[in-house]
Formats: structure tokens, C-alpha cells, sequence
């Protein structure tokens, strides 16, 4: 696993030895600061560890202080352009600033936002992305690369660095997997920052979290990665909900009972699809790191599933519920389900498996 710097956001630690950080942005406009609060509260019930808060205008860098105020999780604001709204967002007491190699162009601009970041204990992330390029870095290397992307990002770093400021995040994003993927790659080995990861303009839900789940996944199963935000064109709920699946899929952060279900067969006889949907939705959010399976057949339905602590199967006849590969009770699906609410409370008194903190 690489090891990186520590950075504190607001009182979330980004790098080092802590979890991978999960990060939404809000999609209301910012000048709307209870629309804007009732986004962010709905983010911080999913699991959204951090928010980033888009900033186009002097206005919406004037309500970042009402938002900060309110807000249960630390906030970002994205600055994009002028260096002035980076300094009223910094006034304001935002936790930390997304700042883009190449939109600020003035370096100069850079370092006194630095300066002033640094007197207020801010950090900042250095996002690059394929749109933030300067002509002169696309020049040397003929395009949009994965080169391209890391030179960006670095000469922004060196800016700071200059100031004596070190509190930085850095990402090197794009819509391509295979240029996100080899710039992290080569990123990873020129910096110790933590790494803000994700595909970005990754599309509408389905494509977007396929993108984004092989994209971050090969970048976190190679160590790479601090924080993760996934870009999708929905409600930025399902963003917290997709980072949080890829990171269970992963064995890095588990957030609650995970349910698994088989794909159905001609030997299933029992309606797989309807129930694991039933027992997601009534378990969401117990506050055990378990998995529960829900196969489609009798025969193979506990073998199959061995490594997961609960389960059910069935046929037209009889529903089954096992624990750790044997059957232990069946019966109607009324008297399994109880079985499965007393076996999960059994579970949480008795400490079977690590609660959630």
C-alpha cells in the first residue's frame, strides 16, 4: 500500500493509515444556501464524508460562510478562474479549496492564496484535469496525455511549494480510464500527497458507475488513492452510494450488512431479485459489517455462498436461512425473516462481528 502525507480537513484526516475518503459535490446553485444545506445533510445521511461546493460567482462565495456554518461535514470549494473568489472562500472559513492548474494563470495569484490558506491552516487540492491544461505543457507533449496531466499538476505543486505550503491533495483526472489510470501511476511515484482519485464526466448512472468502478478500482487495488469521488450525471446521493460499494467490493471500507445474490438459473425457484432488494432495503443501514446471500435454489444455495455469515434460499415448498455455510432454520418467508432480524440482533449484542464506529 503507498504510503502519503496526512492532510486534515476540517476534523477529517485525508492519507496515511485512514480510510478511504468519501467525497460528493452538491449540484444545487450555491446562492441557494438551504437548498444547497438540505443536499448536503441528504449526502452526510449516506455516508459523505466531505462535500465540494461549487463557486462561479462572487454571490456564491458570499453563502459559503452561511453554509459552513451549518454544515455536519467539512466543505470544498471549487474555484475555478478568479483568484479573488479563492480568497473571499478562504475569509469565509471553507475547510478546503479545489484549486485548477492553468485556470488561475497568474502564479503570482497562486501564492497569495497559498499565503493565505496557509495562515488558515486550509488545504488545498491541485485538481488537473484534461480541460485545465495549459497550451504550452499540450504543445510539448502533443496532446492531451497521461504526461501532460502529471507536468500540470506538478508545476501548480512547485507554486505552493515555494510558499512554504505543503497542506496539498492532488488528482490528475479524466473522462479516459486508461489516461486517469496511467497519470495516477505515474504521479504516485513523483509525489507523496494524498491522491483524490475518480474518472471524471463519467456519465449517466449506469455507464458512469462502471467507468468510475473499474477506473478507481484498478487504481485502489494497486495501493493508489486517499479520497474518491464519483462523478455521476444523477443526484449526487448515488455518488456516496457507488464510492461506498466499490470501496465494500474492495474489502476497504465496509459500510453495513452487504447483501450478494446469485444470477438465477433454471434450478431457481425462489424470486432472488425481489428478495435481496427486500433485505437491502430493510437492513440498509444496521450497524453490522456483515454479508447476507440470497440464492436461487435449495441445492446449491449454502455451498455457494459459505463464505457469507447469513443467507437465504428457497424453493416452492420451504424457505431456508443458514449461518456460515449450515442451514439453521426454514420455514415460511414471515418465519425467516424474524429468524434473520433475532440471528442480526444476536449478532450485535454478542459482538460476532465488529460494529460499526
Amino acid at each position: 500500500m503507498r504510503k502519503t502525507k496526512v492532510v486534515k480537513v476540517g476534523n477529517i484526516f485525508i492519507g496515511g493509515d485512514n480510510p478511504i475518503r468519501v467525497q460528493s459535490m452538491t449540484k444545487t446553485p450555491t446562492c441557494d444556501v438551504k437548498k444547497t444545506l438540505s443536499q448536503i445533510y441528504r449526502l452526510y445521511k449516506r455516508g459523505c464524508e466531505l462535500v465540494r461546493i461549487g463557486v462561479p460567482d462572487k454571490d456564491s462565495a458570499l453563502a459559503l460562510g452561511k453554509i459552513k456554518k451549518k454544515s455536519p461535514i467539512p466543505i470544498i470549494a471549487d474555484i475555478h478562474f478568479d483568484y479573488k473568489l479563492a480568497l473571499i472562500a478562504l475569509e469565509q472559513g471553507v475547510d478546503k479549496l479545489r484549486l485548477n492548474p492553468g485556470n488561475i494563470k497568474n502564479p503570482k495569484y497562486i501564492s497569495l492564496i497559498a499565503k493565505e490558506a496557509k495562515a488558515r491552516g486550509v488545504p488545498i487540492r491541485v485538481g488537473s484535469n484534461a480541460g485545465s491544461i495549459s497550451q504550452e505543457i499540450l504543445k510539448k507533449y502533443g496532446g492531451i496525455t497521461p504526461l501532460a496531466l502529471v507536468e500540470s499538476a506538478l508545476s501548480e505543486i512547485r507554486i505552493l511549494e515555494e510558499e512554504d505550503f505543503h497542506d496539498i491533495i492532488v488528482s490528475v483526472k479524466s473522462s479516459s480510464i486508461p489516461l486517469t489510470v496511467s497519470a495516477y501511476r505515474i504521479l504516485s511515484e513523483k509525489v507523496d500527497y494524498p491522491l483524490h482519485i475518480g474518472i471524471t464526466e463519467a456519465g449517466t448512472l449506469l455507464p458512469g458507475s462502471i467507468r468510475s468502478s473499474i477506473g478507481i478500482g484498478i487504481l485502489l487495488s494497486e495501493g493508489i488513492g486517499d479520497t474518491i469521488r464519483v462523478s455521476l450525471s444523477t443526484n449526487p446521493e448515488k455518488e456516496v452510494d457507488v464510492a461506498y460499494e466499490i470501496l465494500n467490493a474492495l474489502g476497504l471500507r465496509n459500510k453495513g450488512i452487504k447483501v450478494i445474490s446469485c444470477p438465477m438459473c433454471a434450478r431457481a425457484h425462489f424470486p432472488v431479485d425481489k428478495v435481496a432488494k427486500l433485505i437491502e432495503k430493510e437492513f440498509k443501514n444496521y450497524p453490522i459489517n456483515i454479508t447476507i446471500a440470497v440464492m436461487g435454489c435449495e441445492v446449491n444455495g449454502p455451498g455457494e455462498a459459505r463464505e457469507a455469515d447469513l443467507g437465504i434460499t428457497g424453493s416452492p415448498q420451504k424457505v431456508f436461512l443458514f449461518k456460515y455455510g449450515k442451514i439453521i432454520k426454514d420455514g415460511s418467508w414471515d418465519d425467516i425473516m424474524e429468524e434473520l432480524r433475532l440471528e442480526l440482533e444476536k449478532i450485535k449484542k454478542g459482538g460476532e462481528k465488529q460494529l460499526i464506529s
